[in-house]
């Protein structure tokens, strides 16, 4: 690929530079930043282009990689800007939230050979970056407007992928959330140390370029009936995501003290877009934290947590570490910023007392040992051991056991099909990819998936783009009736 062939065995994998420790843990800023130009092209030219990329098999939106690796190679900035879109609308946001260890990078042919994988996270969202701030911008001078109209139902990352996709198709879009802002959990879920929300913002700017319309603070079957969705428009997408908590059902749940982790970590993000003091329910100023859960929301809650001030910081997960959900990267992180972790551990309840104005506030949690049993169902599961139970000492309680899919009411009203879970039914069925029960409503990302990877969700958005407008380009264009 380069002229270098073998510049990996002396330019060593080098990720940019992390803020240190000590001061990152003092504020929300992203910890690392962009490559300068020079070190992108470095980075990339360890690249071997080893002819069977790997790497882009193992992304769940393919992008081209070894491709725009070559182009950053070049200098030929905006042509890599360009590629990288051609199979992702979320390049920057993927680039820093996408556990790259264990896709692209945890595939890459230097990584099997220990050599240290390509940087491609860092070189995606750093070109990204350097592109739009020179100015780059997705051109759509040859799109021809169908006169087409398509209603996005949430402004997740599903939802931001087909709206760009749509676009692109010469499709009008108008995506509805109910939050202030674009995102979903990108924004409001996500701590701004991982993704600072002016990548967000930018990305708004980006898609309202394009043509998309956004209309935020209304909630559909709230403030405008999905009957007139399906009135006003030729199709509707529905990326309402999945925000409603898994119930671990533990005893002493119920006491003060004690928080699911979304409303947690949103909470968080409130304040500080509108650049408020931390609130009394999230001071964890010299206070004892233990987080339930393993996965990256578990890991967000344990570096929150740190922000927020707490003593001390212990993530609770019932398997080992090779078994845990969460990415590898954050869980490291989690522990550079003092986070302790205890592995084979079940919670069996939370234990309350009360305080001098007579609130039962959470104290400790009950634990138990476990083990992992194979019982020939696949994933080993978590036994208890008898006898091993102890109680942690515990101030504050954040329960991150996952989450199901949040899909409206109106679902059912309108023959769109839910499976026992709560996930929406798409696809099969002689129906479209993601086309759902009802032939005009189409549905990706967590609601239709479970919670699953940001990157995912985009696949789905840009798919399920394609099967919209394969469908509107299928029935001719009649005018619609639109509801008074």
């Amino acid at each position: 690929m380069s002229d270098k062939l073998f510049r990996f065995l002396d330019l060593p994998r080098q990720p940019p530079k992390a803020v240190p420790v000590a001061i990152r843990v003092l504020g929300y800023g992203e910890i690392s930043g962009d490559f300068a130009p020079a070190s992108a092209v470095g980075q990339a030219e360890r690249c071997i282009d080893c002819g069977n990329p790997y790497c882009e098999h193992a992304c769940p939106v393919h992008n081209y990689i070894p491709d725009w690796l070559k182009l950053v190679q070049d200098g030929r900035l905006f042509e890599a800007a360009t590629l990288m879109h051609e199979t992702n609308p979320l390049p920057e946001i993927c680039g820093r939230v996408c556990p790259q260890d264990r896709l692209c990078e945890g595939a890459c042919t230097l990584e099997q050979g220990d050599f240290g994988a390509v940087t491609i996270g860092s070189i995606e969202r750093s070109i990204t970056d350097e592109a739009f701030r020179q100015g780059w911008r997705p051109d759509l001078s040859g799109v021809v407007e169908t006169g087409r109209r398509v209603a996005v139902v949430g402004a997740g990352p599903a939802g931001l992928s087909c709206a760009d996709r749509l676009r692109r198709a010469g499709i009008a879009v108008d995506v509805f959330d109910r939050q202030r802002e674009i995102g979903g959990l990108l924004t409001f879920g996500i701590p701004p140390f991982k993704l600072d929300k002016s990548v967000v913002r930018t990305r708004r700017d980006v898609l309202e370029g394009m043509g998309v319309v956004f209309h935020l603070g209304v909630e559909i079957g709230r403030d405008i009936a999905f009957e007139q969705l399906l009135a006003d428009y030729d199709a509707v997408f529905i990326g309402t995501g999945a925000y409603t908590f898994v119930d671990g059902e533990l005893p002493g749940q119920q006491l003060a003290g004690v928080h699911d982790a979304l409303p947690f970590l949103i909470a968080n993000v409130d304040r500080l877009l509108d650049d408020q003091p931390v609130p009394r329910a999230l001071d964890l100023n010299g206070k004892h934290v233990v987080v339930l859960g393993g996965g990256d929301t578990g890991m967000d809650c344990n570096r929150t947590a740190i922000r927020l001030g707490a003593a001390s910081v212990t993530c609770i997960y019932r398997r080992d570490e090779a078994n845990m959900p969460g990415s590898r990267r954050e869980v490291a992180y989690s522990r550079e910023e003092g986070v302790t972790f205890l592995f084979h551990r079940q919670p069996l309840a939370l234990l309350g007392g009360n305080t001098d104005d007579d609130r039962n506030v959470v104290r400790k949690v009950r634990v138990v040992t476990t083990e992992l049993v194979d019982d020939g169902e696949g994933r080993k599961r978590p036994t208890n051991v008898a006898g091993s139970e102890v109680e942690l000492r515990a101030d504050v309680v954040i329960q991150a056991f996952g989450f199901r899919p949040s899909s409206p009411a109106w679902c059912a009203k309108h023959g769109i099909e839910l499976d026992a879970s709560g996930r929406v039914l798409a696809g099969g069925h002689g129906r479209l990819p993601f086309q759902t029960g009802h032939p005009q409503v189409f549905a990706g990302g967590d609601n239709m998936r479970g919670a699953d990877l940001v990157v995912r969700a985009v696949f789905d958005g840009r798919e399920a783009a394609a099967s919209i407008a394969r469908m509107l380009s299928e029935v001719a264009v009649a005018p619609l009736e639109h509801v008074a």
